[in-house]
Order: C-alpha cells, then sequence, then structure tokens
C-alpha cells in the first residue's frame, strides 16, 4: 500500500506538466512538375480540425469534414477557399489551380490541385496563405520538385510568397 501513493505520484504528475503545451499550426504542401504530362501537381496537407474551423468561420457554421457527415457543398467550400489562398505564377503568368479532391488520412486532409498544360517552368512563384486568418502562428511549408530541383520554403503570414527561377 505505501508503494501505492509514489506509483500515484509518478504516473499522475507528468500528465499535468504537459497539459500547457503550445499547439503547432502547420500545413505541408507538395509540389512535382510532372513533364511529360505537362502538368504541375499539387498536394496540400492539412489537419482536419483547423480546416474545418476556418470554413465554419468563414462559409458555414454547419461544415463538418468527414467522410460521412459531409453534404454535398463541402467541396465547394474547400475549393473556394484554397483558391483564394493559394496562387501561383509560371513564368510570371498568374495560373489557375484546379481541384481534384481530397482524402482523409487520420487527422489531417489531403488535398489534390493541379495546373495543366505547362510546356516548361522558367520561373515559379507560389503564395500560401492557407490558415493564416485563423492562427497568426500558422505556418505553410512547401516542398518543391521542379525541373529535377528539390526545394523547401516555410512561409509565415510577414513573408508568405516564394519564387524560384531556372535559368
Amino acid at each position: 500500500m505505501k508503494f501505492l501513493k509514489p506509483l500515484f505520484f509518478l504516473v499522475i504528475i507528468p500528465l499535468f506538466a504537459f497539459t500547457g503545451i503550445h499547439k503547432y499550426y502547420i500545413s505541408v504542401t507538395q509540389i512535382e512538375y510532372v513533364q511529360d504530362k505537362q502538368s504541375v501537381q499539387i498536394i496540400t496537407r492539412v489537419f482536419i480540425d483547423d480546416f474545418e474551423n476556418v470554413l465554419r468561420a468563414r462559409y458555414d457554421e454547419s461544415i463538418t469534414l468527414d467522410e460521412k457527415e459531409e453534404t454535398t457543398s463541402t467541396n465547394l467550400y474547400i475549393e473556394k477557399y484554397l483558391d483564394t489562398k493559394i496562387k501561383v505564377k509560371i513564368n510570371e503568368q498568374e495560373v489557375s489551380l484546379v481541384f481534384i479532391g481530397k482524402e482523409y488520412d487520420l487527422d489531417v486532409m489531403k488535398c489534390y490541385l493541379e495546373i495543366e498544360n505547362i510546356e516548361n517552368i522558367k520561373s515559379f512563384e507560389i503564395s500560401n496563405k492557407v490558415l493564416f486568418d485563423m492562427f497568426e502562428d500558422q505556418q505553410n511549408i512547401i516542398k518543391t520538385k521542379i525541373n529535377s530541383r528539390q526545394k523547401s520554403f516555410i512561409l509565415i503570414s510577414q513573408n508568405d510568397k516564394a519564387v524560384l527561377n531556372f535559368n
């Protein structure tokens, strides 16, 4: 019986020590240029709860990001939000992103986007403001594979743009 009290403190006290842990707000966007398909393929990964909160605040309080409970308008809201927050210029020309769809992977949502009919890339510029309007400490990690070069960036609200030149 005497050993239960110290064991109790060894187990319970560490649990309370971690209740004040700061939550990180991060998204990861992978961009790959597939030259033989003349396509830029983009996968954006965002935590479901954070993305759901921003969609509720912007569009509709009843939005639920869950395959079983989604309405038909959910994809429209996702596409609309991403279209306003992710901007791409290729060879100094703004291009349109096509929303292909999404899938859920545990607590992350993967959004698939594509830019079609890209013959070559001399310069690539991306602005990613996803969730900046919701969390001031949001960070958006960008990983690119363009013209056989890999490059990564971390975008924050004060610096939300990355530029690559291929000369």
